[in-house]
């Protein structure tokens, strides 16, 4: 079993920045991938980005976020990050992180990020 607990979202104006964390507790030994997914009202969940525990953080990205969001993490804190600059009202949803242990994925609580015009 694996825990996730996010912050670090909020309410900010197009343009700004925000970067949300995700500590990660329980079985983490196993966890070999770490992502954040966002669903906005109305839409379908999407994966915003993915990186790999192990190695060198392979990292994936949707293309509407490339270039403007960086995930990272902290091996030693359990923690992945999601910087997330340039921000725009498109990016307005609830943003959940996900540990992926041996094929089984688990999510967090959600944080909500609204984005102004």
């Amino acid at each position: 079993q694996v825990q996730l607990v996010e912050s670090g979202g909020g309410l900010v104006q197009a343009g700004g920045s925000l970067r949300l964390s995700c500590v990660a507790s329980g079985s983490i030994f196993r966890i070999n991938a770490m992502g954040w997914y966002r669903q906005a009202p109305g839409k379908q969940r999407e994966s915003v980005a993915t990186i790999t525990r192990g190695g060198g953080g392979n990292t994936n990205y949707v293309d509407s976020v490339k270039g403007r969001f960086t995930i990272s993490r902290d091996n030693a804190k359990n923690t992945v990050y999601l910087q997330m600059n340039s921000l725009k009202p498109e990016d307005t949803a609830v943003y959940y992180c996900t540990a992926n242990e041996l094929g089984t994925d688990y999510w967090g609580q959600g944080t909500q990020v609204t984005v102004s015009s």
